[in-house]
């Protein structure tokens, strides 16, 4: 009898996963692969390696995943919507899974299960995915399975954004640059994984019961399952343990395919030519880079003409002058002598140690300098600055600005604009008569940088050197908008489904690279923003497309110098040949020290002050250390020594929770709980009066840190709410692990009215109403568990207040001249706050006046005193000599 097998095919984001099952229910074959964008050539692989096991069979044969739809139209087969498919898989082999958690390459599922199947699923941000941890470990100079292997000898986790991979490349560079150990990175990143999963998919719905993790990744990174089962407090007996996990959704797709008519194989194979894979139509079409080789061949010449003098070191009598730029993804040396020529040069990754690949590179350069000549001066620039800086004990430490306008200036005297794309920051720089007047950074999104130009390249299996040669003969251009790297892979992913080649996508980056530097980062309105004499460099820029796009987009030629990569270490020679005179004696680290020198870091948590500071070690071989993540510097080991200089800040975070607390035994009516967050940072002095004048304790909770946020994660309903906001749930979560009597936080819809000409007064719809978020997503206050009071009052209303606060509380058995009394003392405590904080205002105004100090007005909401929210803002304005007002 003919053997009928069921077959399910999953065409994911970045994966093809194909299940057989025979008549049995068994698997008898799967396979996993990446199909690095080209679906068609992936399914067809698939197909013939199986084709010995369906040749001379009939075949069942159903299609799910997000790219599949087109593909089962084209074979004529069925579909199953993924969900569907994963639920059918979980009912059938783990009945008793009440949460699975699925992530694969660029989407991540939280299913839920009961009486009906509930879905989360992230929409267009693939934060937290495969993907994601793709580019992450690329900044690691590994691969995820490499990543796994650093998580798993980790001794500390830093907080690292995940909900979109620049952020987190953002927080990533400075730990590396910094000396933070990979493992410790590596742990990291996967904590922010599970972390974005669980507040950004799960929005406030709790894990508990039995957990099944599905998909590629939670197969086969176990340190990132390790980190869900951590952080989510799984028992092992509420881990589902399954076989075929990164399979789980064809395998569903198979169980499906039984419910429908078989098919001869043969069909499937014919039709296998014609297969899709369907998205929305794009058919725009962008400007060629170049309409000719001869076009080519004289914009090549043009280019060349702008070249750095240079002379072998060897030749090289007298003093040199050193100039470092330790980038985001890269590490450059220049060396220069008294004449400014170039005599030595390197450029190439950072490895992930910006520190380790400087003294590699400064070994190789001491071991070709003539004993005729000697480094008289280094100064260093760049992400890395203060690191090797204080490791080598380089001269001078320079703004990266500065740096590349001197290179600039050198190659094109009296240029007016400089445009740099570096690996992960891009600048523009505009100048007036020499003196830098404006410098715009990508402030958040890196999609128009070199990273995200290799890590794409990477992606279709390209180095990124082929992959620019590609676009430059590029017909038929796509154009990709100015969109984030998630986006643009699947605008892309669709254009070559449509036939655009490599090339086509190739050119059409480069030309999103520059959209994003114009329109993004310079915000360029006209050509004319742009500048007249313009110089563009960083390594980006070495790539022709790129360059080619530019001058297409702009209508303008502009220089670009033939050491456009390293400009920053080159202007930050010159600098150093500036600084240098004869009576000077440089202590840098000579050669000799360089073979000896080594260095070793720690994690290290500071208990000097209440702030608690994530600090990172840095040993250096000589006994001597450097120490980051310190917001003072008491942190840094340095003796504390006071600043006096004003800080209202910090004046007014002391001075509002600065209220008596009754003791136990002086307490008459138990203790109420009031969260620090929000609006309380304002109104605390009228609770903390009004409760205490009642007869109540009143208990703060504790002060914010990463640790509260992640006591609340669990129950925050929104992704996309602020920071400030998603705390609440954490300090919520602390008053009711004290078991306080009752916990009060009251909706404020309207704050006194301070300026009689203000067109209104009200607060923030967050701030108005999170007290009702809280009480519809917190677990106990929903099972009625915890006393929860959180009533709409207007504080800016007193008499009103007293109706309103009687109404609320007279079911505590209080009566209404109590509470009309306790009242009145609430609004006197908080005039008298307002007044010491204006006291305190003028005392520091005269304090700058009559030392002659300028104070900078840091303004915000009253929440951001919380030095959680602030990132020690005052204290850096503080160290650079200005008052906090």
């Amino acid at each position: 009898m003919m053997q009928t097998y069921n077959v399910g095919v999953d065409v994911g984001s970045t994966t093809v996963k194909m299940v057989i099952l025979n008549e049995e229910g068994h698997v008898v074959f799967k396979d996993y692969r990446r199909y690095f964008s080209d679906i068609k050539i992936t399914v067809n692989a698939l197909f013939e390696d199986a084709r010995s096991f369906l040749t001379g069979a009939k075949l069942k044969l159903m299609v799910t995943g997000s790219a599949g739809l087109g593909l089962a139209e084209s074979l004529s087969v069925g579909f199953v919507q993924e969900v569907i498919a994963c639920s059918r898989a979980i009912k059938k082999f783990a009945p008793q899974t009440d949460v699975a958690i699925e992530l694969g390459g660029e989407d991540a599922k939280i299913m839920y299960f009961g009486t009906s199947v509930e879905q989360r699923m992230n929409g267009t941000c693939a934060g937290g995915t495969g993907s994601f941890i793709d580019q992450m470990s690329s900044l690691l100079k590994t691969d995820a399975d490499g990543l796994n292997n650093l998580a798993r000898n980790h001794k500390e986790i830093y907080p690292i954004a995940s909900r979109c991979g620049v952020f987190a490349k953002t927080d990533i560079q400075p730990l590396l640059n910094e000396g933070a150990s990979r493992e410790d990175i590596a742990a990291s990143v996967l904590q922010a994984v599970v972390n974005q999963t669980i507040s950004g998919l799960a929005c406030g719905k709790p894990i508990r019961g039995n957990v099944a993790f599905l998909g590629g990744p939670l197969t086969f990174l176990p340190e990132l399952k390790k980190r869900f089962e951590v952080t989510l407090n799984l028992s092992e007996s509420a881990i589902v343990n399954l076989d075929h996990t990164q399979y789980f959704v064809a395998l569903g797709a198979a169980l499906a395919s039984q419910d429908i008519e078989s098919v001869e194989p043969e069909c499937i194979y014919d039709r296998m030519p014609t297969i899709y894979c369907e998205g929305p139509d794009s058919k725009e079409k962008i400007e060629k880079l170049f309409e000719s080789e001869a076009d080519y061949d004289a914009f090549k010449e043009r280019h060349s003409r702008h070249k750095v003098r240079r002379k072998p070191i060897n030749e090289v009598k007298g003093n040199l002058y050193l100039g470092i730029d330790a980038g985001s993804t890269t590490t450059k040396i220049a060396v220069i002598d008294q004449e400014s020529n170039l005599v030595f040069s390197h450029y190439g990754s950072n490895e992930g140690s910006p520190l380790n690949t400087t003294v590699l590179a400064l070994k190789q350069l001491y071991s070709t300098i003539e004993d005729t000549s000697k480094i008289v001066y280094g100064t260093v620039t760049g992400y890395g600055e203060s690191l090797i800086k204080a490791a080598l004990k380089v001269d001078h430490g320079e703004i990266e600005t500065v740096a590349h306008y001197k290179g600039a200036d050198y190659f094109l005297p009296g240029v007016d604009s400089i445009l740099d794309i570096g690996g992960q920051d891009m600048k523009s720089l505009r100048i007036n008569d020499g003196v830098i007047h404006s410098i715009m950074l990508n402030e958040a999104c890196s999609s128009g940088c070199g990273s995200f130009i290799e890590t794409f390249a990477n992606s279709v299996n390209h180095t990124i050197q082929d992959f620019s040669k590609l676009g430059l003969m590029s017909q038929n251009p796509v154009d990709l908008g100015t969109r984030c790297t998630v986006f643009m892979n699947s605008r892309v992913k669709q254009a070559q489904k449509e036939g655009a080649s490599v090339g086509d996508i190739s050119a059409g980056i480069s030309m999103s690279v520059v959209k994003n530097a114009l329109f993004k980062v310079i915000r360029m309105r006209s050509v004319d923003d742009l500048g007249e004499k313009i110089v563009v460099q960083g390594g980006t820029f070495y790539n022709d497309a790129v360059l080619r796009a530019l001058e297409r987009l702009s209508g303008k030629e502009v220089v670009r110098p033939d050491i456009a990569g390293i400009m920053g270490a080159f202007g930050a020679a010159l600098i150093s040949k500036e600084r240098y005179h004869s009576e000077y004696v440089t202590e840098m680290l000579s050669g000799d020290e360089l073979l000896n020198f080594n260095t070793t870091t720690e994690p290290k948590r500071c208990n000097l002050c209440l702030n608690h500071c994530q600090l990172t070690v840095n040993h250096f071989s000589d006994n001597r250390q450097f120490i980051t993540g310190n917001r003072c510097e008491r942190g840094a080991g340095i003796e504390f020594i006071e600043n006096t200089l004003p800080d209202l800040f910090e004046y007014k975070y002391n001075r509002v929770f600065n209220y008596p607390v009754l003791s136990r035994s002086e307490t008459k009516r138990g203790t109420i709980g009031i969260p620090r967050v929000l609006n309380i940072y304002e109104d605390y002095p009228f609770w903390a009066a009004f409760f205490t004048t009642l007869g109540y304790r009143v208990e703060l909770s504790s002060r914010s840190s990463r640790k509260i946020y992640e006591m609340g994660m669990e129950t925050i309903p929104s992704e996309s709410v602020c920071y400030p906001a998603k705390l609440v749930h954490g300090h919520i979560e602390d008053l009711i692990n004290r078991k306080v009597d009752r916990i009060f936080y009251p909706c404020i819809p309207y704050n006194a009215k301070e300026d009689a000409n203000a067109n209104n007064h009200y607060n923030c719809p967050v701030v108005t109403s999170y007290p009702e978020t809280i009480n519809v997503n917190v677990d106990h206050i929903k099972n009625k568990s915890v006393h929860y009071h959180h009533p709409f009052l207007p504080i800016d209303s007193p008499d009103r207040m007293k109706t309103r606060l009687y109404d609320e509380l007279k079911g505590w058995g209080i009566s209404k001249s109590e509470i009309y009394a306790a009242v009145d003392h609430g609004y006197s405590a908080l005039e008298d706050y307002k007044s010491d904080v204006r006291q305190q205002g003028e005392k520091a105004l005269e304090y700058l006046k009559k030392h002659n100090l300028k104070g900078i007005v840091l303004a915000g909401r009253p929440y951001h005193i919380d030095p959680e929210i602030h990132h020690g803002i005052p204290e850096l304005i503080k160290s650079y000599g200005f008052g906090v007002l």
